[in-house]
């Protein structure tokens, strides 16, 4: 019942080496080393999906009333977390063929791993009772693609405001970033990819909680951030189309989503409590 933690706690070590390969390849322009980062990723998306589906599979070996899909608490949130970011930009990475993102949005993946590998127990649970229902897996997979994109478009921020830092210095040694216009393009891309999945998220999460607690909403701490997150980037994409904002103030306001999603991931689970609390076992 070990193989699967065994398993994604290399697959955490494998995010981190493609994010230095990522980054070396960056850095010295060594286009077979930024090659070999791919692999490596893929490498590792492939250990992190066999360890989510080993979980699962593990999960009903171990008994019906114990059998579920590996989302039902913090550790495997992460796991999951880390396994849409890698997705999502390898995605975009072969959409755009440019490896540069993945010096950003790799260190994501491995630090999501990285974090879950702390949880003191991995076993596998029964889900509590407010768990048990088929809106589980379509809430989390929505939330998650959300927050994924909003991840990934958090990577492409940071490279515009770095890009953007380094088209105005005097230097000569210019840094091998896409254009200042692609990556504001993808960030807006990505926001509205988030958006939409993280707009979803609230309705199954709506509609599950009618099931559970027999109300739609009820203003839950967890709630409440998430309907905060999805107004920041709501103002975003306003603030885009009907504005005419670009640059780094859509970038900057990205990473103020970003760090939004965290609270709402991290901060509401350890600071305040709620009817979410459930999302702290088996940290």
């Amino acid at each position: 019942m070990i193989y699967n933690s065994l398993i994604l706690s290399i697959v955490t070590f494998i995010y981190g080496l493609a994010g230095v390969i990522y980054l070396f390849a960056w850095i010295f322009r060594k286009e077979g080393a930024a090659k070999l980062a791919t692999w490596v990723a893929v490498i590792a998306l492939v250990g992190n999906t066999a360890g989510i589906v080993l979980r699962w599979i593990e999960s009903y070996q171990l008994g019906s009333e114990t059998g579920h899909a590996p989302f039902s608490n913090m550790y495997e949130s992460l796991v999951f977390f880390a396994w849409t970011i890698a997705v999502l930009f390898l995605l975009v990475e072969k959409r755009y063929n440019n490896r540069t993102i993945g010096a950003m949005a790799a260190p994501l993946a491995c630090l999501a791993l990285a974090y879950a590998s702390f949880s003191p127990d991995k076993s596998i649970q029964p889900l509590i009772p407010a768990l048990k229902s088929n809106w589980l897996i379509a809430h989390v997979i929505t939330c998650f693609l959300g927050y994924a994109a909003f991840a990934v478009a958090f990577a492409v921020s940071l490279l515009y405001l770095v890009k953007s830092k380094d088209e105005k210095s005097e230097s000569n040694a210019k840094l091998h970033i896409p254009p200042l216009s692609i990556l504001d393009e993808l960030t807006h891309r990505l926001v509205m990819f988030g958006f939409l999945f993280l707009t979803a998220g609230i309705i199954t999460g709506a509609v599950w909680a009618k099931q559970a607690w027999t109300r739609y909403w009820s203003w839950d701490p967890k709630e409440t951030w998430s309907l905060i997150t999805w107004f920041i980037y709501a103002a975003m994409l306003h603030l885009r189309m009907m504005r005419g904002w670009r640059g780094n103030r859509i970038a900057v306001l990205s990473i103020i989503g970003f760090l939004a999603v965290l609270f709402t991931y991290f901060g509401v689970n350890f600071w305040l409590s709620g009817l979410h609390s459930y999302g702290a076992l088996s940290q």
